[in-house]
């Protein structure tokens, strides 16, 4: 099943994939909903979230989701355009807290099966480099290719992100 207008930008750090998805989202009418899933538990992190809530300036209501996502997105008004940003540290966080990712892994695919509004979701591609050295390192880079590969499953369309630079793996050219 494909879901329309569902996007997944991908890429690495820096790469441009936050504002690629903020200017895809805000093609579309306003008001726009922007799902977070970062935590402020250090001072980079919140200077980082200050960063992207500057950029973003008005028309978008930001809503907190770093656990339960699926709901956060069912929460959404039908047809109104959302960004969620980023399925990586929705997945780290729940690693570190100690949750099964597989449940609610299935449970954002149905959310977003659900959806029919513009749907952007940024990820950091992390399966390129080395292999890492400890275990729960491996875990998550194992895990967010798997829930890569089945949000892509779904997706319309995929960007990867390179220097800024959108490449369209999947969709129309």
């Amino acid at each position: 099943m494909t879901v329309d207008n569902l996007t997944l930008v991908l890429g690495g750090a820096r790469s441009g994939k936050s504002r690629h998805a903020e200017a895809l989202v805000g093609a579309a009418p306003a008001p726009w909903h922007y799902i977070a899933t970062a935590e402020a538990l250090d001072d980079e992190m919140r200077r980082r979230i200050d960063e992207h809530r500057s950029r973003r300036g008005a028309g978008w209501q930001t809503v907190e989701a770093p656990l339960d996502l699926a709901a956060a997105l069912d929460a959404v008004p039908a047809g109104a355009p959302v960004l969620i940003d980023c399925l990586t540290l929705w997945l780290s966080n729940l690693m570190l807290a100690g949750r099964a990712t597989g449940p609610a892994e299935d449970a954002l695919i149905a959310a977003l099966e659900r959806r029919r509004g513009l749907t952007v979701l940024v990820s950091n591609e992390v399966g390129t480099g080395i292999v890492p050295e400890n275990r729960l390192a491996r875990d998550f880079r194992d895990a967010a290719g798997n829930l890569h590969r089945r949000v892509a499953a779904i997706a319309q369309h995929v960007h990867f992100m390179v220097a800024g630079i959108p490449t369209i793996v999947k969709g129309p050219r």
